[in-house]
């Protein structure tokens, strides 16, 4: 028996666990690709299995859909992603994950005076209004005020 060398969007939904409308919506955002048939079916090389797990690992860890068809669009297409690829693409994607834990790490710490009344002009907090400069423009909610 010859290995099937193409799948229906069925098939690459059970394969990878994704959902149909996810497969379709990738598609249309230019993550993967397919063809259609003569009888106007989808069908998606095998490679496309690789790439699906490529989009919902990086999805997993907070890369962009901008972000992750920037970086499948270097990839050559209808071919498996190797492990090479897969070590470019991480290294690049480390360094702006890097950046964003940084920041998650700042915002966790500077939580520790907020008391979340939503109010944004308490002299404490040091996320939205540092040194109470708020207070310059008078009492009250100061970022909720219409202007």
């Amino acid at each position: 028996m010859a290995p099937v060398t193409e799948l229906t969007v069925g098939q690459v939904a059970m394969r990878s666990g994704v959902a149909v409308s996810a497969l379709h919506f990738y598609e249309t955002r230019g993550l993967i690709r397919s063809h259609r048939t003569s009888g106007n079916q989808r069908r998606y090389g095998r490679d496309v299995l690789r790439r699906v797990a490529i989009i919902k690992v990086a999805q997993e860890v907070g890369i962009s859909l901008a972000e992750i068809g920037e970086a499948l669009a270097s990839l050559p297409e209808g071919r498996t992603p190797t492990r090479d690829d897969w070590g470019l693409l991480s290294t690049a994607w480390r360094d702006a994950l890097d950046h964003k834990i940084a920041q998650l790490k700042k915002l966790r710490d500077g939580l520790i005076d907020c008391i979340g009344c939503g109010c944004m002009s308490i002299d404490k907090c040091p996320l939205r209004n540092k040194g109470d400069r708020l207070a310059k423009e008078g009492t009250g909610a100061r970022r909720l005020v219409a202007t």
